[in-house]
């Protein structure tokens, strides 16, 4: 791959990634806060400094090898998981469903942000291509982060929820599967059910959605 390629692909990607990441697990750790958890606030993990949830492995080396590695057709990274101690939640069992969606919860509206600024560009004449692009960026990683991190399958946000969700007898018997759920989804993943089952419907969804929430806007600057 051309070396001025990755490096413009890494500069257009770079803010809204940090942005994605960062938003999502401070706000895993404010709502823990308001529900009783005050783990991550204590460890100041609830903060929008990049810096606190960056996982030099996982956020910065493995996604860019995986970039280069198969052209840019697969992508996978992840930042520091923030510490929630679900006993501490004053209700565990239903709190732990709301701690678990913002993450996100918070990707959805980010989506939208970067949707509306699009427009909002484009309404306004802006022709440069890198922000732009910027504005693309921002809306296609934060519905990765959304749909992905929905897949209801322990350490994922969607497996809690689902855990919150189930009876307490079944919830037990799928948090078992958590120490080895992170590799069950990379199976999943390399093999295509998880792309073809899960995130194209919910991707191809939520851009509807999305579409819908801006269509104000877009007839405003049309």
């Amino acid at each position: 791959m051309d070396l001025a390629n990755i490096i413009q692909t890494i500069a257009i990607y770079a803010i809204p990634v940090l942005f994605a990441i960062t938003v999502h697990e401070a706000a895993h750790g404010y709502v823990a806060r308001h529900y009783g958890d005050n783990t991550a606030w204590m460890l100041g993990r609830v903060t929008l400094n990049p810096l606190k949830h960056i996982d030099p492995l996982g956020t910065i080396l493995m996604p860019l090898f995986l970039y280069i590695a198969t052209s840019g057709a697969f992508l996978f990274g992840y930042a520091k998981p923030v510490p929630v101690r679900f006993d501490r939640l004053r209700h565990p069992k239903r709190d732990m469903i709301w701690v678990a969606l913002a993450g996100p919860a918070s990707n959805l509206i980010q989506a939208l942000f970067w949707g509306a600024l699009l427009y909002v560009l484009l309404g306004l004449g802006v022709s440069e291509p890198f922000f732009l692009q910027m504005c693309k960026g921002g809306v296609l990683v934060n519905i990765v982060m959304f749909a992905f991190n929905l897949f209801p399958l322990p350490p994922l946000d969607g497996g809690r929820v689902l855990a919150g969700l189930l009876p307490r007898h079944a919830a037990n018997a799928l948090s078992r599967v958590e120490p080895y759920g992170f590799f069950i989804v990379m199976a999943l993943v390399v093999t295509g059910v998880v792309s073809s089952l899960w995130m194209r419907p919910l991707m191809n969804a939520t851009y509807g959605l999305l579409e819908v929430l801006l269509t104000p806007l877009k007839l405003l600057f049309s």
